[in-house]
């Protein structure tokens, strides 16, 4: 009776009108009882018109958290919500963490999302369990928790790694295949799959081994392109690492691994994901470079063969392993609702004046800081936007009596900004540097600035640059003096904290070079400030001096003493210690080596100089990824002391209300064309650095500013300054 019932609704539904609902609700009164039935048809294929990118930051608090970022164009991302996260991590996870987050788009329209449930500052790296979550609109989710060894005890209870879960629909099967490795004990990390139960929430049956190969892998992801499956992921043997693929004719078996690595870096790399570009033939794959703190991009026709286009993407954040998926502009609409910001339209600014790493933005403001000599009257901003936004005013604007008002357009939907135009001499140097040496050419009658190339997660840059000026604030780079994998053969890490000094030899100049590399110390001797310069071929400092127990052999400070004619080299980490060079400055008397650390506030970056009968010793306090890194003093009647150290010995701090924070590891520098001196310093990258967490301890800018003296010859307290200095000639 029922099912003739149903019947004959049916009928006299599509009799009455011609129905296109993708949802069809039968209605049957029976016996005055309503029963509702609802039947689920394929969704017609999404219009597709954006992106959207999920993925983690860090290893901090705080950072273990799902965040969001959109694109139009599959190249230009920006973070949603001004990069905080879009779900607590706290109330979907058992650890308080998630990383690696995985989105699908299911054929029934619906979203899934898995996660790696870690919390890294109190887990380490081992965990056991993941996070299913399921959505409608890509806002709000439901979520539920797998702990693997609690699930399947038996044969899974000694599992102590459950990373980076990703979900795949398998079409033959009708139902949605979750893949991810796991380690036994300190077995080699495997990847598995399980089928998910129909609500997702749980899975059907105990985890199966998926690929098959010796050693370590983890971190896979699968991709269907003609009729073959396509499982990219990273090898972990300890000999070679990197991103490889395995092809398969089913979806959860059979897959065979190719030779060779796809990824296209020799850095270290985990974490692909792979998606193909809106109306192309054309995928993109993707990898986190996790020691460097980037992320690569390649195009591939056949996924197979793969080229960078790194020059080709920009992002306002540093995104850790995630995925991306194509979205509707209705979803792009509602995320937009939900968490976009003005940030999201613009950019940058491409006009060469703006300081581009220092814009500050909200939601009704823009700061561009310019440099010095910018004509703030006729300026035009060139901003720089997602495409698809349109920008009024145009051309060039009167920003000297003040804010100028803009309107940035997308999708017929508008955001008005006050833009200001600031004269900003600090940072000095264009991009991220730190750990300044400066020294002022007597043969070149000019400065050259000496920097560590910083912006590489975890401090891992590998080369030296040099910057030359006149007048100590408009300066040019002069490229690449010193790179530790090509021109240094007793380390390729590391490259920190140079100093540098220019020695007069006969008629003509040397110029020595000491530098840290692998925590080591060593010298490079060129002919000219600018080099090339050529190392020694050993390290200089390798070892601790008698007595010091822990610190690290880096940050050398080389001194001319002007009364003795002797050259002394100071160092160390934890520790200050000095040693007399010898003539030929490349070696030093190790019977003169001497620890003189000043006192506790003592962490590095010694720098020494002379004036008016005293020796200063400047060093920083703190560590460099903290806010309060900061310099203090102590003056000597001799380099090697002993040290008086003032009362009131601090150099430089923050300044919160500038937002200027880890001001420290200086140098200092007199000039004779107005009988000046000048300390030069980093802080962290200002407006972002504060908000960065560690990673503000290796996204550093290179700042200037006046040191001063008392009559007495105690220095000044100084006060940063986002202005800087005026350039010598007009001083």
């Amino acid at each position: 009776m029922l099912k003739l019932l149903i019947e004959q609704s049916i009928i006299a539904a599509n009799n009455s009108i011609k129905m296109k609902f993708k949802q069809v609700v039968m209605t049957v009164f029976h016996l005055g009882l309503s029963v509702f039935f609802l039947t689920s048809c394929q969704p017609e294929a999404p219009e597709y018109s954006a992106y959207l990118f999920a993925y983690f930051t860090g290893n901090g608090p705080g950072e273990e958290q799902v965040r969001y970022a959109i694109s139009k164009d599959g190249y230009h991302y920006r973070a949603l919500n001004d990069n905080q996260p879009v779900i607590n991590s706290k109330e979907i996870s058992e650890s308080g963490g998630v990383r690696d987050p995985h989105i699908l788009r299911g054929p029934d329209g619906k979203f899934y999302m898995a996660v790696t449930d870690l919390y890294v500052p109190e887990m380490g790296w081992e965990n056991t369990a993941m996070v299913l979550l399921r959505s409608l609109d890509l806002v709000n989710w439901t979520h539920s928790v797998i702990d693997i060894p609690q699930t399947y005890p038996d044969n899974f209870g000694d599992v102590n790694r459950v990373w980076a879960p990703q979900t795949i629909y398998d079409k033959d099967a009708g139902k949605y295949m979750l893949y991810w490795s796991m380690r036994h004990n300190q077995d080699a990390d495997i990847i598995y799959y399980a089928y998910a139960n129909p609500d997702f929430t749980g899975l059907e049956s105990e985890p199966k081994q998926l690929l098959f190969k010796e050693g370590a892998c983890i971190d896979g992801d699968v991709v269907f392109k003609d009729g073959k499956y396509h499982l990219f992921f990273k090898n972990e043997d300890a000999d070679a690492k990197g991103i490889m693929l395995a092809v398969s004719d089913k979806i959860n078996e059979g897959y065979e691994v190719l030779e060779g690595y796809v990824d296209q870096t020799d850095d270290a790399v985990e974490g692909s994901g792979t998606f193909q570009l809106i109306g192309t033939d054309q995928y993109i794959l993707m990898y986190d470079l996790y020691t460097s703190g980037k992320y690569q991009f390649c195009v591939s026709d056949d996924l197979q063969h793969f080229k960078v286009i790194d020059d080709d993407i920009s992002m306002n954040f540093h995104p850790r392993h995630g995925s991306v998926i194509l979205i509707t502009q209705e979803e792009m609409d509602r995320l937009m609702e939900k968490w976009g910001t003005l940030s999201v339209l613009v950019l940058g600014a491409k006009n060469d004046m703006v300081k581009v790493h220092n814009i500050e933005m909200d939601d009704a403001t823009v700061i561009l800081p310019v440099k010095p000599t910018t004509d703030l009257t006729q300026f035009d901003p060139m901003f720089q936007v997602l495409p698809g936004v349109e920008v009024t005013p145009s051309g060039k604007q009167d920003f000297s009596q003040g804010p100028v008002a803009y309107t940035f357009t997308m999708d017929g939907k508008a955001k008005n900004a006050e833009v200001s135009v600031r004269i900003a001499g600090n940072p000095v140097l264009s991009g991220f540097y730190a750990d300044p040496e400066i020294i002022y050419s007597e043969r070149e009658q000019k400065f050259y600035l000496y920097p560590t190339s910083d912006g590489f997660h975890g401090w891992s840059g590998k080369y030296f640059e040099v910057f030359e000026s006149e007048d100590l604030t408009n300066w040019s780079n002069k490229g690449i003096i010193l790179d530790l994998t090509t021109d240094v053969s007793w380390a390729n890490r590391n490259a920190w904290a140079p100093c540098a000094i220019e020695k007069q030899v006969g008629d003509d100049y040397k110029y020595y070079y000491y530098f840290t590399a692998a925590q080591k110390i060593g010298v490079a001797v060129a002919d000219n400030p600018t080099g090339p310069f050529t190392d020694s071929g050993k390290a200089l400092i390798d070892f601790k001096p008698e007595g010091v127990r822990g610190g690290q052999e880096i940050d050398p400070d080389v001194f001319h003493d002007p009364r003795s004619g002797k050259n002394y080299l100071y160092w160390g980490n934890g520790y200050m210690a000095v040693a007399e060079l010898n003539d030929d400055m490349i070696s030093i008397k190790k019977e003169t080596i001497k620890v003189i650390t000043p006192d506790k506030t003592f962490r590095e970056g010694t720098e020494v100089f002379y004036r008016d009968g005293k020796y200063y010793f400047m060093w920083s306090e703190d560590d460099t990824r903290s806010p309060n890194y900061r310099v203090r003093y102590a003056t000597a009647d001799s380099p090697l002391g002993p040290l008086d150290i003032p009362e009131d010995n601090l150099v430089i701090e923050k300044d919160p209300a500038q937002g200027i924070y880890g001001t420290g590891h200086n140098a200092v520098v007199y000039s004779k064309a107005n009988d000046q001196w000048y300390i030069v310093y980093h802080r962290f990258n200002k407006p972002n650095g504060i908000n960065m967490g560690d990673a503000a301890g290796f996204n550093r800018e290179v700042c200037i500013d006046k040191l001063s003296f008392d009559a007495n010859g105690a220095i000044l307290k100084v006060q940063p300054t986002l202005a800087g200095i005026a350039p010598l000639k007009n001083e």
